[in-house]
């Protein structure tokens, strides 16, 4: 039976080890029998240029400054993985991209023309 162990982390910013953390975590469960895999969610680089154009909060804060700057991103984690931080665990890195997000494109052409108005 396979059992597996699912992670999403998508804003990480106060430590770089979260990844490090969870991984290790994840290879000392597949050692003990505990799961056979390992599914990792995050955001792909491609994310963030999309936050900039995301405008404001509703106190006028600009969005990026909330989803911007991130410790956990495909990057972050690809550099683990190569590394061998997993183990043995076989792990399933997942990115999340623009071109997944429903609606993305007129949600921003929206934006847009509010800037222009």
């Amino acid at each position: 039976m396979l059992k597996t162990a699912w992670l999403s982390t998508w804003n990480g910013t106060a430590k770089d080890q979260t990844f490090d953390r969870d991984l290790y975590a994840m290879s000392a469960f597949a050692q003990t029998g505990v799961i056979s895999a390992g599914v990792l969610l995050t955001r792909s680089a491609e994310l963030t240029p999309i936050f900039a154009q995301l405008g404001n909060d509703d106190r006028g804060k600009p969005i990026r400054s909330k989803y911007g700057a991130s410790t956990t991103w495909m990057g972050k984690l690809l550099y683990r993985l190569e590394a061998g931080r997993n183990g043995s665990c076989p792990i399933l890195a997942i990115g999340i991209r623009p071109a997944v997000i429903v609606d993305l494109g007129s949600y921003l052409a929206d934006l847009a023309e509010v800037d222009h108005d």
